[in-house]
């Protein structure tokens, strides 16, 4: 039994670090991306049309002869703009939703009806509906996002700043005549950055899968703009004559995702001293 437990730990920091590995050459691809592509993303080449990977073109050519690898490293970039972006939005609007809910009972009745709302509509729905009352852009896909995990964050912020504001010593700073701000931003605030610490890593991850979900629609970023799913998109009617335009795209999406869920997890199971308790509970026994 210790054994098996040794090994699941072991496993899981594994993965922890594979997604850490995953995340650090996304970055760097999506800091780097001119230097890193070798040739033009946007540069067409009809002679080089529906080429399969070979020396030169490492991922293969699309139907206008693009190079594949230099549209995928291109697309990081695209990727991490998004999911900062969103994670900015969900973050702000959530923690100024939830905290204001909690502090101001009444207030927050009507603000949180208005999250569960929201939250009642499946989250592409959501976005679709609101890129359709916006139009298409990548602002605009950022906002709609944006707005589709604030409510779940809202949610996650209202929960925990309402077992701070129970808790003995926001009771103490209250009768030594704290005031309302001085309670939000010396008590509440802190105590929120670890849970909003790994809600940003599952942020960032849900954020890559809507923002393909919209390209792939035609409803995201413009087509002409290198990102996976607009890629997934175009070359989808070509899916058994150069199936490798589908498959390192959406092989990136899949990885990127992935990656920062287990980073997620890894970060939640450092942060929550819970779940530290319990491991080390069953360690001992």
């Amino acid at each position: 039994m210790i054994h098996a437990r040794t090994g699941r730990r072991n496993g899981g920091r594994r993965l922890a670090v594979f997604g850490l590995a995953m995340v650090t050459v996304l970055a760097v691809c999506a800091v780097f991306a001119p230097w890193l592509s070798p040739q033009d993303p946007l540069a067409i080449d009809p002679l080089a049309r529906l080429t399969s990977p070979n020396a030169e073109h490492w991922f293969g050519t699309d139907h206008y002869g693009r190079d594949t690898f230099s549209r995928v490293v291109h697309g990081s970039r695209m990727a991490a703009l998004i999911g900062i972006g969103v994670v900015a939005i969900a973050l702000g609007g959530g923690i100024a939703f939830g905290v204001t809910s909690a502090v101001f009972p009444r207030l927050g009745l009507l603000l949180m009806r208005i999250v569960d709302v929201l939250m009642a509509f499946p989250a592409l729905l959501l976005a679709l509906a609101l890129i359709v009352i916006l139009g298409r852009g990548v602002e605009n896909s950022i906002l709609a996002i944006g707005v589709v995990y604030m409510t779940t964050t809202a949610r996650i912020v209202y929960g925990v700043s309402l077992r701070l504001k129970a808790e003995t010593w926001i009771d103490a700073a209250l009768a030594m005549g704290a005031g309302t701000s001085r309670i939000v931003f010396l008590h509440i605030l802190p105590n929120l950055m670890s849970p909003l610490f790994v809600q940003a890593s599952f942020v960032f991850a849900f954020a890559q899968l809507q923002a393909a979900s919209l390209d792939f629609l035609g409803l995201g970023v413009p087509p002409e703009t290198p990102t996976w799913g607009n890629m997934l998109s175009e070359s989808r009617v070509y899916i058994t004559r150069a199936p490798w335009l589908l498959l390192f795209p959406g092989l990136m999406i899949a990885l990127s995702a992935f990656s920062l869920n287990v980073v997620g997890d890894a970060v939640r199971d450092r942060l929550d001293p819970r779940l530290q308790t319990a491991f080390s509970a069953r360690g001992r026994s």
